[in-house]
């Protein structure tokens, strides 16, 4: 069965226009799911709209109302929301062209695919497709999606278009109240060197199939037993151990890690500075947090 189009219109730029079809890039239908039943009857429980006054009333007799003050409602109707036509109901017309960097990663929002509608389409999507392609931009553009405009911005991906849907600026909270208190000291250039070794050894490509929900696999599993009968397992808590900073976590991380060799870098003459300096003084380094990841890059390396 062919996928349901959340949205049908015209894709512009200038004097080029197209018919396309948008459809939700992801699906939350392979999550499990639980329902509300009653403990006794295990009956599924129906959620039914009740008023104050009235009691239980039919879906039919709800409108639609914009509370303008506390406890003052305006209906708003069919009819009133079909009366505000803008452009972007039916057409996204492409405003503005923008280097991918650009668009701040906090402000997207949902993802979407972008697609001809029909085969008379094809010809004028795959032209657009493939300038923005090569140019590496992405459209701004704007379009009605339940019953408010959001601003998107369009890229080729594959032999469609990808389109994501941006939060408006005044959704996006600032960062003063959560990071105006953190101070802006810089650290020490060789604990920074060593942090950026530690940080070069877990460096891999990016798969998203290595990592899988675990909580939702041990979630199937309990049912799974369940269903057959069983009493579940449960599943011991991880020790927490006696972790004295964070320094401490990274050395007992990294000492079960075995990364490729590599030639000798400026991090493990780093490294070695301090030991030396250790053997001659008689003593443990100065600074505890540099000791510990001085410790970390070395058991890495064995």
């Amino acid at each position: 069965m062919a996928p349901r189009a959340s949205w049908k219109g015209y894709l512009k730029l200038s004097l080029v226009s197209c018919p396309v079809r948008l459809y939700p890039a992801t699906t939350t239908s392979e999550r499990i799911s639980f329902n509300q039943l009653h403990k006794k009857t295990h009956n599924r429980i129906n959620m039914k709209p009740v008023d104050p006054e009235l009691g239980l009333v039919e879906r039919s007799d709800l409108v639609k109302g914009y509370e303008y003050e506390d406890k003052q409602y305006i209906i708003i109707d069919d009819a009133d929301l079909d009366a505000v036509r803008i452009e972007s109901n039916h057409t996204m017309n492409i405003e503005a062209f923008v280097d991918e960097g650009e668009v701040d990663v906090i402000y997207q929002d949902a993802p979407y695919y972008l697609a001809p509608d029909g085969a008379m389409a094809e010809e004028t999507f795959a032209v657009l497709r493939e300038a923005m392609r090569k140019s590496g931009k992405l459209a701004i553009a704007r379009l009605v999606l339940s019953s408010r405009e959001r601003v998107v911005t369009i890229g080729a991906r594959e032999n469609g278009m990808f389109v994501c849907t941006l939060r408006n600026p005044n959704e996006v909270r600032g960062t003063a109240e959560y990071f105006g208190n953190i101070p802006a000291g810089k650290p020490d250039p060789e604990m920074l060197e060593l942090a950026e070794a530690l940080i070069k050894q877990k460096e891999t490509t990016f798969d998203p199939k290595n990592y899988e929900d675990r909580y939702e696999i041990a979630l199937m599993a309990m049912i799974r037993e369940k269903l057959k009968g069983h009493k579940p397992i449960i599943a011991a808590a991880p020790e927490r151990g006696n972790v004295i900073n964070l320094m401490d976590a990274l050395k007992a991380s990294l000492s079960q890690s075995k990364p490729p060799a590599k030639s000798k870098s400026k991090a493990d003459e780093v490294a070695a500075k301090p030991a030396a300096k250790k053997a001659a003084v008689g003593g443990a380094p100065e600074n505890p947090l540099k000791a510990s990841l001085l410790k970390a890059v070395g058991k890495s390396k064995k």
